[in-house]
């Protein structure tokens, strides 16, 4: 293929030519895309149907959940027909799609866990100011910027990806993966999409440095708790939303960092679904195994 416009479909990657392979493929990401989808709608319902949850720390969970569904349903689902219907097959536009809405998606998760860190830092270190710097109008205007913060590093991310010409079209991943779009550019280097990971890149560690600090802050004022009930329920508010973190920043760095190669691996298959899938499975798992209020309220909801 000698220009971009010849190509109007991708081959993504082919699990296995056996059918039975491809079966267990389909079986494997739909138990995997199910059990994700259902424990993020249980924590959707429980934060939207309780009114002992409708606080900051659960608006902001029940928004994860959300972000946890589309990121998830933007990639698993093709794949699982792809391997039901024996083909490889998506369409440039397809697949621009998936790229724009997948790094949106995990774009706002990571800007949500940032605010997340900051609510539970005013929540700890100044109870006393939580209602008032924490309220509902704020919430709803950084929950709006988040959401916009994701759809415009999405949008840079799909402009720069697609500002390539590409040389072939097949695609050495079960999605669109942009590192591997990139291997199949005719041109070498791409300057705009390097510079907007590096631009990427500087505002992690930024964000990742404020994490770092907030929780330093977090757990010194823990430490001066003088009770220990009161300090057990501190921490059962920031250990799960700590762990969620480091999920997510050890993840995206195998993903990013990982050596890559030019023909299908199962290694490669395995280290992105790490990134991809994982993290949204357990987001919810850990949440709702820390906090006694959604245990309960989800209790009561299996109940009926």
């Amino acid at each position: 293929m000698e220009n971009q416009t010849t190509v109007t479909y991708f081959l993504l990657l082919e699990f296995s030519k056996n059918r039975h392979l491809q079966l267990l493929h389909f079986f494997f990401f739909f138990v995997l895309y199910l059990t994700t989808v259902t424990a993020s709608v249980l924590i959707i319902t429980a934060v939207a149907f309780d009114h002992r949850l409708h606080s900051p720390m659960y608006f902001f969970l029940m928004n994860l959940a959300l972000q946890d569904i589309g990121s998830v349903s933007i990639i698993v689902p093709k794949s699982m027909i792809n391997s039901l219907m024996d083909t490889r097959h998506i369409s440039y536009h397809g697949c621009a799609a998936q790229i724009f809405l997948f790094i949106s998606f995990a774009a706002s998760d990571f800007f949500l866990l940032i605010v997340m860190a900051y609510d539970r830092y005013v929540a700890i270190c100044h109870p006393l100011h939580y209602e008032m710097v924490m309220n509902w109008k704020y919430c709803t205007e950084i929950i709006i910027l988040v959401w916009a913060s994701g759809l415009l590093y999405g949008t840079l991310h799909t402009t720069g990806t697609f500002s390539i010409l590409f040389c072939s079209n097949v695609v050495n991943q079960f999605f669109c993966e942009i590192p591997q779009l990139l291997k199949l550019s005719c041109s070498g280097i791409n300057l705009l999409e390097v510079g907007i990971l590096v631009a990427g890149v500087i505002a992690a560690i930024g964000c990742f440095t404020f994490i770092l600090v907030s929780y330093a802050v977090i757990f010194k004022t823990v430490l001066r708790i003088p009770s220990e009930k009161g300090r057990q329920k501190a921490l059962s508010t920031c250990i799960p939303h700590l762990t969620v973190v480091s999920m997510f920043l050890l993840s995206g760095c195998i993903a990013n960092l990982r050596p890559s190669s030019n023909t299908p691996s199962y290694l490669d298959f395995t280290l992105t679904v790490l990134y991809s899938l994982l993290p949204p499975l357990f987001n919810p798992i850990i949440y709702s195994m820390r906090n006694k209020n959604i245990k309960y309220v989800l209790s009561q909801l299996c109940r009926f």
